[in-house]
């Protein structure tokens, strides 16, 4: 059985602080994990404190973001080696903000999931459609690509996970229905078989975009959604706790 997922993307939020508290609120609160991860990416800024807080517990630590090189003259970009420093396990990679507000082109996360695989760190990979490509009902011919292009050059998916976030339901209130989500992960699932036939069945595929405490559970128990990459319900240790909950009642 694949385990589950649910990591917290805190986005441009908190400052060291107040992300130390947060994180130690959620580790207190969260259940013995059992068949899968939790996973939290704070900025940059905390990922060390917040490191030293989860530290010897189940809590894993993610970067949102991750540059293609090791070191040089790359102005506000962050290294593996540096990411690895601060704690990391796992790194976010072509989330739709940065695609969006920073151009992130589909070779761009190749090359990022690439490094990340290289150096020892676990790649969450972002795909997804726009409102506009949905209406148009290109939305698997859009993933499709998303996925291929960014798993060029990539030997093994053990240690790669996928995210399926239809850029629409992002911070919006809006959000696929658990069947809309169920088609698209399938399909995603099917695209990876093609390349990868043993690992088709085997690497996790999570569903981000608007995801609460309340749909959480409707969503994770559809067959092929393995968890959840939760944006504002994670800034909150409640709603992020009840969550994880509901995402391990999958592997009961």
């Amino acid at each position: 059985m694949r385990g589950f997922m649910v990591a917290g993307n805190w986005k441009m939020n908190n400052t060291t602080k107040e992300a130390v508290l947060l994180a130690r609120s959620i580790k207190d609160a969260t259940p013995q994990v059992a068949g899968g991860d939790v996973v939290l990416a704070p900025p940059f800024t905390s990922l060390a404190a917040v490191n030293e807080i989860i530290k010897g517990s189940p809590v894993k630590l993610a970067a949102q973001n991750i540059f293609y090189e090791d070191k040089g003259a790359y102005t506000g970009e962050i290294s593996p080696a540096m990411l690895k420093d601060a704690g990391c396990t796992y790194v976010i990679i072509g989330h739709s903000e940065r695609r969006k507000y920073f151009h992130e082109t589909d070779e761009a996360v190749n090359l990022k999931t690439k490094k990340s695989l290289s150096a020892g760190l676990k790649p969450i990979i972002c795909v997804g459609e726009t409102e506009d490509e949905r209406t148009k009902q290109i939305t698997e011919f859009v993933v499709g690509i998303q996925v291929k292009k960014a798993l060029i050059g990539i030997e093994s998916l053990d240690d790669v996970v996928i995210a399926y976030e239809p850029v629409w339901a992002i911070g919006t209130g809006k959000n696929a229905t658990p069947m809309e989500a169920e088609e698209v992960h399938h399909f995603i699932r099917s695209v990876v078989g093609e390349k990868y036939s043993d690992a088709a069945g085997n690497v996790r595929i999570l569903y981000g975009g608007s995801v609460t405490a309340e749909n959480a559970g409707e969503l994770m128990a559809m067959e092929n959604i393995d968890g959840a990459l939760v944006g504002g319900a994670s800034l909150k240790s409640e709603s992020f706790v009840a969550i994880i909950k509901s995402a391990m009642e999958k592997t009961r």
